[in-house]
């Protein structure tokens, strides 16, 4: 039986496609994941795209410990996210569709993620986890919108959408407010005091999260761990030591310090993973790696066949890499191939830590469970929807319904109304076959329509005001500077 084939009868069985990710369908394929308590590290990176890795097949970049961590890993070849980071952030921290939270930009009042979703890391605490984040939060930077008020014990994150970045006429805005913070030496916040570290940022995020990871390790009690860095995103920024080997392949200025950004975030893999093994946590950490949207830079360079970058809601934009690596419990060197998505891994993290899933129809995504025990498994079709959002405030949702969006199933892709794209014949999506398929692309349409409808009152950050006055960050900073002044960071032991 070929894939089309298998979507057919999954579909039949199911009683037809699944309209939208609000119905939830359980995997299946086994449960011997499920209640097993590991540690937990999420380890996602910012503008990095599916082509961006060297076990992707990109002829210029080499990533060996990436591609380490892809040999032993199950990897999600099918697994898409939003087509920019705030959204991504939120749709994971949710289980359901980032415009669902109110996240429909990623400034303006619009990446806030609202104050009544239960997030992700508020489940896996109330299940007896202790939980860090490091880096990148994106979800909204009053106090409480921030990730110790979301279900975080450990703190340690910038501002706004990266470091140095500030709004005017928003309350996104990292700290300082006198001097643009930068890459190297970064000002960050940890657990609500503003400290000045030492070194490039994507160390100093993986350091201080491996120091927290090294004192948890010790605890009878299993750790969420969010490693979230700002890099690869722009300005693209890097060590020299590491742009210089593109640069002398003759690369442009940004998009070799786009790779040295990528390749600091493999060395910095490594010293994870070469740390897990020192510390013998191999066996109880379950190991994921994900990006948060399509590339931003690299495309022009090699972009795995694929269709739209960063911000598109063709494939491109969306689809991005997902390793699983848990040694001893997981298969390793396993391509899983269904249409999965960030939305599921709210409910397949619930249910690997035993987590009760909140009982308020928040979560919609599926549990990835039994494809991670057998890429085999029964999985129904469905479809995911996709808005690139970040509409002109003055305009409204409405103006833009139907522009930059797509429907996506496991067969086909529907972007806008008047482009459908056979996704088994033609993953580059270079035929329109929307006068071939009318019946398709009618049914897909139908679906957004729905989802449209069900989705628009949920949009909760739509008529927030404008932003006046000092954002957070930098009110708290200076409250700090003309108080106890700004501390300096203590790198911790690993």
């Amino acid at each position: 039986m070929d894939r089309r084939e298998f979507i057919k009868v999954s579909s039949i069985a199911a009683g037809g496609l699944i309209s939208g990710c609000s119905s939830f369908a359980k995997s299946t394929g086994g449960n011997g994941l499920a209640n097993k308590h590991p540690n937990i590290i999420l380890v996602i990176t910012d503008d990095q795209g599916y082509g961006d890795l060297s076990c992707h097949g990109n002829p210029v970049l080499k990533t060996p410990n990436l591609d380490a961590l892809h040999a032993k890993s199950v990897r999600l070849t099918n697994f898409h996210v939003s087509p920019t980071c705030a959204p991504t952030r939120s749709a994971l921290f949710s289980g359901r569709h980032e415009f669902k939270n109110g996240v429909t930009h990623t400034l303006a009042e619009r990446e806030k993620m609202s104050l009544k979703t239960v997030t992700l890391a508020d489940t896996l605490k109330k299940a007896g986890y202790t939980t860090g984040m490091f880096g990148k939060w994106h979800l909204g930077d009053e106090d409480a919108y921030q990730p110790f008020n979301r279900g975080f014990d450990e703190v340690f994150n910038h501002g706004a959408g990266g470091i140095g970045q500030r709004y005017k006429g928003t309350s996104c805005a990292d700290a300082p407010a006198n001097q643009q913070n930068r890459y190297y030496d970064p000002v960050i916040r940890h657990n609500g005091t503003f400290v000045k570290t030492k070194g490039f940022c994507t160390d100093v995020f993986f350091r201080h999260a491996l120091g927290w990871i090294n004192t948890k390790r010790k605890q009878d009690k299993p750790f969420f761990a969010y490693l979230s860095t700002n890099a690869p995103h722009g300005p693209f920024i890097a060590p020299d030591s590491y742009k210089k080997p593109f640069l002398d392949q003759g690369l442009d200025k940004n998009l070799a310090g786009f790779y040295g950004m990528i390749v600091n975030i493999d060395d910095n893999m490594k010293l994870l993973m070469d740390k897990l093994g020192e510390w013998g946590l191999e066996e109880n950490t379950l190991l994921i790696f994900i990006t948060d949207n399509g590339s931003a830079a690299g495309g022009k360079i090699f972009n795995a066949g694929m269709k739209g970058a960063k911000g598109n809601p063709n494939e491109g934009g969306t689809r991005v890499p997902a390793f699983f690596s848990w040694k001893g419990t997981l298969k390793e060197g396993v391509d899983v191939d269904r249409l999965t998505a960030h939305i599921d891994m709210y409910r397949t993290l619930s249910e690997i830590a035993g987590a009760q899933v909140p009982e308020i129809g928040q979560v919609e995504g599926r549990s990835l469970v039994g494809l991670l025990n057998d890429a085999g498994a029964k999985w129904d079709d469905r479809f995911l929807f996709t808005h690139v959002g970040r509409w002109k405030k003055d305009a409204g949702p409405e103006s833009m319904k139907y522009q930059r969006f797509s429907v996506r199933s496991e067969g086909y892709i529907l972007v806008g109304k008047e482009e459908l794209y056979d996704m088994i014949a033609d993953p580059g999506q270079k035929v329109n076959v929307i006068e071939k398929h009318p019946d398709v692309a009618k049914e897909m349409l139908d679906a957004y329509e729905q989802w449209w409808k069900e989705t628009r009152p949920l949009m909760v950050n739509e008529n927030e005001p404008v932003y006046e006055g000092d954002q957070p960050f930098v009110i708290k900073y200076e409250e700090q500077l003309k108080g106890k002044g700004i501390g300096n960071w203590v790198e911790p032991t690993i």
